[in-house]
């Protein structure tokens, strides 16, 4: 992904040696720099802040960290048909994001201070299967 604009720029470089007289020797060189920084920056943020990482004891979301023992609850899964949202579909998104990102699903969780988050993963169910099974273990087999 980084060697897109560098790529590109040689393509152009080629295009202008073969098709005219003029040769952007300074502009290309830079748009190659400045394109592979701006792709870089994107990626190193994306890795950061829509990534999640499941363990037995927590729960990484982006860049927030939530211990499986504060999860009390996992709601019901959303119905796309509803006409009203259900609360935990509003709450909170982890991970410090403003809402869960794009092509992610959010799973509603119930914390022990009673607060409803926003969990969220490109394969929600799979996500919620394990915080299902994490609940069962650390709850001695009842998840509410």
């Amino acid at each position: 992904m980084v060697a897109f604009g560098p790529v590109f720029c040689l393509i152009a470089l080629v295009v202008e040696l073969l098709t005219g007289p003029v040769v952007h020797w300074f502009a290309l060189p830079l748009f190659a720099v400045l394109l592979s920084g701006f792709i870089y920056v994107q990626m190193v943020a994306a890795r950061r802040h829509a990534s999640v990482e499941l363990t037995s004891s927590s729960l990484r979301q982006g860049t927030e960290d939530l211990p499986i023992a504060e999860i009390v609850k996992i709601m019901p899964p959303a119905d796309p048909e509803a006409r009203v949202q259900q609360p935990w579909e509003t709450a909170r998104t982890l991970g410090e994001l403003s809402d869960v990102p794009r092509r992610r699903s959010g799973i509603g969780l119930r914390l022990s201070n009673g607060a409803l988050v926003q969990a969220w993963a490109k394969d929600d169910e799979g996500l919620r299967e394990q915080l299902e099974s994490l609940l069962a273990k650390s709850t001695g087999g009842s998840v509410e």
